[in-house]
């Protein structure tokens, strides 16, 4: 029987219910709810404290209370803790069982790796952490936002523009010097344009700095969103080529002499797709190339934050000349479509500003909030923390069960990049896959055509490899089964299990 005044003495009865013990939770719930054993507005046992009476583990009762809240039958207050909600209808008759939320270690049909998303957090309590933080952002926004367009300055309030420039001075350093951190941040913000994700800024930035036919230059290898936005824009793409370590600055500096592009793009830091980390001296250079040669350049850092070991920015060589996007979708969560850039001048940032608005408008105000009470109130901090955690766990899986001249990749990174033996060709390979419920971007996709003879190189063919993103799997199990079929496949010979009868 629940305790009718507090709640703190409520016990669910687990006996004779075959369901698994998180749901069988939720049932007890929904029964107590309906037979007025537990009442509206009552508060329910501490998470913990219910785990250690029942003998469970936190994380089953965890997700016992996020299913019953996904129900409608719970409200988590922020500080204050769960209790029992207000019901829409009264509830009549059994009570109604709504379908179960899939379990994390349930195996998906197909696990898509071609968008490359990092993995969720096994961390339950953080979850909690972070919808209480949802309603505490969404509460205090002023509903006039809502119910207006954004502003002249894209919609973002200066609140919003400060956490941005608090999260991008992680890697972008202050180039007035001196203060303390929030003195800096404020300084940074007046450079800061908050955009509606990286994809967005990429937008708004081309737009900016090039018209149809002008020429942009990027790795050889390169984020397809980036071709997709410059093809739609019209612009020229040129490759430039590559090793181990990135962007080869001599090939850059090549090309540029010849083409005289308006803009390069880069990804230094988990380079995607191949997980290559410019070195220090490399940006450098490049950052001394744009400035002798006039070039903008679009640095795309929103893998930076991942590695603890990572070098500094372009921006902190060139910030001059340098703007430095740094988004959350690869390091907090891809759903919140929030990304920060650090424009060279306030100048600039009011032309970014500008184009902004033009392409979509401006920031959507309840994005914006939710990043900003996160970064405020350390939940950012947590969730790239516990990403980071995860993606050391699934690399060591890889290293584990892939042979080691097969991949290469970063021990915080979430993604890997697989060079294939010479038994297996792309295409097939990625056929392959997809008989095995596995999808994975082949390199074709990162490809761009390099410069003519002009500049004294070629483009290569696109290499024999894909990408394989470790943030796909929704669980452990399921990342140790998909590594399990690449090794699998690895071994084999495509003549032999290509064979259709």
């Amino acid at each position: 029987m629940a305790e009718q005044t507090g709640g703190g003495l409520w016990q669910p009865d687990l006996t004779d219910r075959d369901r698994p013990l998180y749901l069988a939770i939720a049932d007890a719930i929904a029964d107590d709810v309906r037979d007025g054993r537990l009442a509206v507005g009552q508060r329910m046992p501490p998470q913990r404290t219910l785990a250690d009476r029942l003998g469970l583990d936190l994380t089953t009762v965890s997700r016992a209370y996020g299913e019953a809240r996904r129900r409608g039958l719970l409200d988590a207050r922020v500080g204050q803790g769960t209790f029992v909600r207000q019901q829409d209808a009264p509830v009549s008759g059994p009570a109604r069982r709504l379908p179960a939320a899939p379990a994390p270690s349930a195996i998906p049909a197909v696990i898509d790796m071609t968008m490359n998303q990092p993995p969720l957090p096994d961390a339950p309590e953080l979850l909690d952490r972070v919808r209480q933080g949802i309603e505490l952002a969404v509460r205090q926004i002023d509903p006039q936002s809502l119910l207006r367009y954004p502003d002249s300055g894209a919609g973002a309030s200066d609140e919003d523009r400060v956490a941005g420039a608090r999260w991008l001075a992680r890697r972008q350093p202050d180039p007035d010097g001196g203060g303390n951190a929030e003195e800096a941040a404020s300084r940074i913000a007046t450079r800061t344009v908050v955009c509606p994700g990286t994809q967005g800024a990429l937008l708004a930035l081309l737009s900016m700095l090039a018209r149809p036919g002008d020429t942009v230059c990027t790795e050889a290898l390169t984020y397809p969103g980036f071709k997709a936005i410059a093809r739609q824009l019209g612009l020229r793409v040129i490759g430039i080529p590559m090793d181990g370590q990135g962007l080869d600055p001599d090939a850059l500096r090549a090309a540029v002499t010849a083409h005289a592009p308006r803009a390069l793009y880069c990804t230094p830091t988990l380079h995607n797709p191949t997980t290559a980390t410019l070195p220090a001296e490399r940006r450098e250079a490049i950052a001394a190339i744009a400035r002798d040669h006039g070039f903008p350049i679009i640095e795309d850092d929103i893998y930076g934050v991942l590695p603890q070991d990572a070098p500094p920015p372009i921006a902190a060589f060139a910030p001059d000349v340098t703007f430095h996007v740094v988004g959350l979708a690869k390091c907090v969560a891809p759903g919140l479509r929030i990304a920060y850039v650090a424009a060279p001048d306030g100048r600039q940032a009011i032309r970014l500003a500008s184009a902004l608005r033009a392409t979509m408008l401006g920031t959507p105000p309840i994005p914006a909030a939710v990043a900003t009470q996160w970064i405020g109130d350390g939940t950012a901090e947590q969730l790239l923390s516990a990403i980071r955690a995860e993606a050391r766990v699934r690399q060591g899986m890889a290293r584990d069960l892939l042979p080691a001249t097969a991949m290469t990749a970063h021990p915080d990174g979430f993604h890997l990049w697989l060079t294939l033996p010479p038994s297996w060709t792309r295409g097939e390979f990625a056929s392959h896959l997809r008989t095995r419920g596995i999808a994975a971007a082949v390199s074709d996709t990162f490809l761009v055509p390099g410069p003519d003879l002009v500049s004294g190189f070629q483009p290569g063919p696109a290499p024999e490899a894909l990408r394989i993103c470790l943030g796909a799997p929704p669980a452990r199990a399921d990342c140790r089964r998909m590594l399990e079929t690449l090794a699998d496949t690895l071994e084999q010979s495509p003549a032999v299990i290509g064979i259709v009868i």
